[in-house]
C-alpha cells in the first residue's frame, strides 16, 4: 500500500520587529502549538485537490446562509493555496533541474487557526503542503531550508496575498527565530539570515484574540506606499522597529525581561504612530490596552486580530489579565511554543552570545 504523508505547520507570533520584515528589517518570531494547519497527501491515480467540508463550502441552506457565510468567512478557503504551492513547487524544481517522479496524489487539509487573527493561517496550510510534496518526491535534501519560506511566500503572492517572509520562516524552522532581512542579504542571497534561538529564553507569554476580529489585511496599505516613496518619518520609524528586534534578541540572551517588556510596548507604539488608529482598528487597540491596564506588556502578533502579552509581575497579574479579557469578551490562553524542527543547526542560547 502506498504511503500516506501527513504534515502539520503551526501558527506563529510575530514577537518583535514586525512589520519590518517587509522593509529590509529584523524580526523575532515564535512558532506556537496552540493552533495549526495539517495537510495529508495520499498517492492516487489522478492529481486531486480536495475541498475542505467547512472552509471550502459550496452548498448552502439558503441565500441568507450563503451571504452570512461570506460576511463571516470570506470567499476563499484553502483549495487555492494548495493549487498555488503545487504550481510554485513544480516551477522551482524545473528551474533548479530537480527531477520529479511521475506519481500523482490527492491533497486534503484541515486547520484550527482562527481566521483574521494575524497568526498566519494561510501560510501554515501552504507550508504543510510543501512539506508533504518534499517527502512524496523525496527531494527535501535538494530544496535548501532557507529557500523554503520563499516558495511559501511566492505561492501566496500568486493569489494576491500581501505578506512578508517572517511568518514562513517561523513555520519552516519552528521554535524561536531571529531574522535579518537586510537589503544586502536579500539582494545577494535571495533570503535573509535566520538564527534559531533557545526557546527556554522566553518568559511565559499569553495570547489574546477576538472570536470575530476585523480584517487584518488593510493594515499595511498606506505605509508601504509611503515607505517606497521615501517618506522620512516612515523610513526612520521602521528602522526603529527593526532595531527593537535587535535589542530584543540581546534582552532574551541576557534574560532581561524588564527590557523585553519595554520593547514589546515600544514595538506597538511605533506601529501605531505609523499606521494610525483608524487602520489598526478599535477592537485591536482595545486588546492591547486591556493588557496595559493591568501593567502587562502587549503588542500585535501580526497585523491585528490577536495580541501577545507578557505579565512581568507574575501569577496575580496573569489572573487580572485573564479576568479582564473574559469581561471584555476576548479569548485568553497561555502560549505554547513549538521546539525548533531543525536538529542539525546551531541554536543560539544564553551560553553562546
Amino acid at each position: 500500500m502506498a504511503e500516506v504523508i501527513d504534515h502539520k505547520a503551526y501558527a506563529r507570533i510575530g514577537f518583535l520587529g514586525n512589520p519590518s520584515d517587509v522593509y529590509y528589517g529584523n524580526t523575532i518570531a515564535i512558532s506556537i502549538s496552540n493552533f495549526w494547519a495539517s495537510v495529508k497527501l495520499e498517492p492516487s491515480l489522478h492529481l486531486v485537490i480536495k475541498p475542505h467540508p467547512f472552509n471550502d463550502l459550496v452548498e448552502f441552506n439558503s441565500l441568507d446562509h450563503l451571504v452570512t457565510r461570506l460576511d463571516n468567512e470570506g470567499y476563499y478557503g484553502g483549495v487555492r493555496l494548495l493549487m498555488a504551492i503545487c504550481k510554485v513547487f513544480l516551477k522551482y524544481c524545473k528551474k533548479n533541474n530537480i527531477a520529479l517522479h511521475g506519481g500523482n496524489f490527492t491533497l486534503s487539509y484541515d486547520t484550527n487557526i482562527p481566521r483574521q487573527t494575524g497568526l498566519s493561517g494561510s501560510s501554515a496550510i501552504v507550508c504543510a503542503a510543501l512539506n508533504c510534496m518534499l517527502d512524496f518526491y523525496k527531494v527535501r535534501h535538494l530544496v535548501k531550508v532557507e529557500e523554503r519560506p520563499n516558495l511559501i511566500l511566492e505561492a501566496e503572492k500568486e493569489l494576491g496575498i500581501v505578506a512578508g517572509l517572517q511568518d514562513r520562516v517561523a513555520q519552516v524552522y519552528g521554535g524561536l527565530v531571529f531574522m535579518d532581512f537586510s537589503k544586502i542579504h536579500m539582494d545577494k542571497l535571495g533570503h535573509g539570515i535566520y538564527t534559531p534561538m533557545d526557546i527556554s529564553l522566553l518568559p511565559p507569554l499569553y495570547l489574546i484574540y477576538a472570536e470575530n476580529p476585523s480584517d487584518s489585511g488593510k493594515v499595511h496599505s498606506t505605509v508601504k506606499k509611503r515607505w517606497l516613496d521615501g517618506d522620512e518619518f516612515i523610513r526612520s520609524t521602521m528602522n526603529e522597529v527593526a532595531n527593537v528586534a535587535i535589542e530584543g534578541r540581546q534582552a532574551l540572551l541576557d534574560k532581561d525581561y524588564t527590557k523585553l517588556a519595554s520593547l514589546m510596548n515600544h514595538n506597538f507604539d511605533l506601529r501605531r504612530k505609523m499606521f494610525g488608529d483608524e487602520a489598526l482598528g478599535d477592537l485591536n487597540i482595545k486588546m492591547v490596552q486591556i493588557a496595559r491596564d493591568v501593567g502587562a506588556a502587549s503588542k500585535f502578533t501580526g497585523s491585528g486580530g490577536a495580541v501577545v502579552a507578557y505579565c512581568p509581575d507574575g501569577p496575580e497579574q496573569v489572573k487580572l489579565l485573564e479576568d479582564a479579557c473574559k469581561s471584555a469578551g476576548f479569548i485568553f490562553q497561555p502560549v505554547q511554543v513549538v521546539p525548533s524542527f531543525l536538529k542539525d543547526i546551531d541554536v543560539q542560547s544564553s551560553s553562546s552570545k
